[in-house]
């Protein structure tokens, strides 16, 4: 079978970058163009010297090369790490040209931009309009572990925050264990925060520290919420505190809630039970005995869980790689399941370890 023309947008971004990384290695995708507005023309590998062995003398594409290069395949993967509010517009302006020349693109958005139903919703977050409203209705927003298919031919990856609270979450409502408010810790590394420089990632300042930050109003939690209700069919509060961690990758979240009435005195080791079988079928997600740790899902697609339980409350915790399965690797999984690919094609390769 030829390898699927690969189009990556937001070319000099962390993620864009991980992208990079996991698409080069990848059995039936191919690198075929990836767009920068501010560097076309300059190379790729300048930009991720740690790719370089894979990426030769690939160089950043405009916006008009990469409409000419849409229009020229008859099917290609597109993945979208443009920043929000630029991602929505672009992928439409991309698709419209596909439309036009009879081309068929397959899209994975991992910026917000088609994380939410309605403009109204997504306005009511990002405090701006949304780029191109009509074209909501083409994409569906869901962790893959929470939707076997998707019913519009593209798909929106969750965040990376949003991603490892689901994966924690989602059980405890689908199976009826907890009363719907649910309390959420979260520490994600510094490359959470983007390539370009702040005062959040900036090493002297983040180092050796741990702080929280957005409080109870992080723009993730609206997000968090509309999947949870998508995938569990319950309408759940989740009281969100994000921190900001010394680590450059990953995310260790910790979800509490109480123990439903019905469910009152459930066991630890039933509570886990019931964790596994939920995600029996879920290639990609591992519930431990122990609690997880983030050293071991960096860099890979893996996600970790623990839960434990008092007979009256429930903590589980769950780790995932910010920028794999919380961005990159989860974006590629839904590839592949848009492209007719097994969900795992491309993501097997273990933790990194000691980083």
């Amino acid at each position: 079978m030829n390898r699927v023309p690969t189009l990556i947008l937001g070319g000099t971004g962390y993620v864009a970058g991980e992208v990079l990384r996991l698409v080069a290695a990848h059995p039936q995708l191919e690198i075929a163009g990836v767009m920068s507005d501010s560097q076309p023309g300059e190379s790729v590998a300048k930009a991720f010297p740690h790719l370089a062995p894979a990426l030769g003398d690939l160089r950043f594409l405009s916006e008009s090369d990469l409409k000419r290069l849409i229009a020229s395949l008859p099917i290609s993967a597109l993945f979208s790490a443009a920043p929000h509010g630029v991602s929505a517009a672009l992928i439409d302006r991309l698709l419209k040209t596909a439309e036009t020349a009879g081309t068929h693109p397959r899209v994975v958005d991992i910026s917000a931009d088609y994380r939410y139903s309605s403009a109204e919703a997504y306005a009511a977050v990002y405090k701006h309009e949304h780029g191109a409203p009509r074209r909501l209705k083409d994409f569906t927003c869901a962790v893959p572990e929470h939707l076997a298919t998707s019913p519009t031919p593209h798909v929106a990856h969750p965040g990376c925050f949003a991603t490892a609270t689901l994966l924690a979450s989602v059980p405890l409502l689908s199976l009826g264990l907890v009363t719907p408010t649910l309390f959420v810790s979260g520490v994600t590394g510094s490359t959470g925060s983007g390539r370009k420089p702040v005062d959040g990632t900036h090493h002297p300042t983040r180092h050796s520290d741990l702080y929280s930050y957005n409080a109870l109003v992080h723009r993730h939690i609206p997000e968090i919420t509309a999947c949870a209700v998508a995938a569990s069919g319950i309408t759940a509060d989740f009281a969100f505190v994000p921190h900001s961690g010394p680590f450059a990758r990953g995310i260790h979240v910790t979800v509490q809630a109480t123990l439903a009435a019905a469910r009152a005195g459930l066991d630890g080791k039933t509570l886990l039970e019931k964790l596994r079988g939920f995600y029996a079928a879920a290639p990609f997600v591992r519930v431990l005995d122990s609690a997880p740790r983030v050293k071991d899902i960096v860099a890979s697609n893996y996600a970790q869980l623990h839960a434990t339980t008092n007979g009256r409350t429930v903590a589980v915790m769950c780790v995932v790689d910010n920028l794999n399965k919380g961005a990159a690797g989860g974006a590629v999984q839904w590839m592949n399941r848009l492209l007719g690919f097994p969900e795992t094609l491309g993501l097997t390769a273990p933790a990194a370890g000691w980083t």
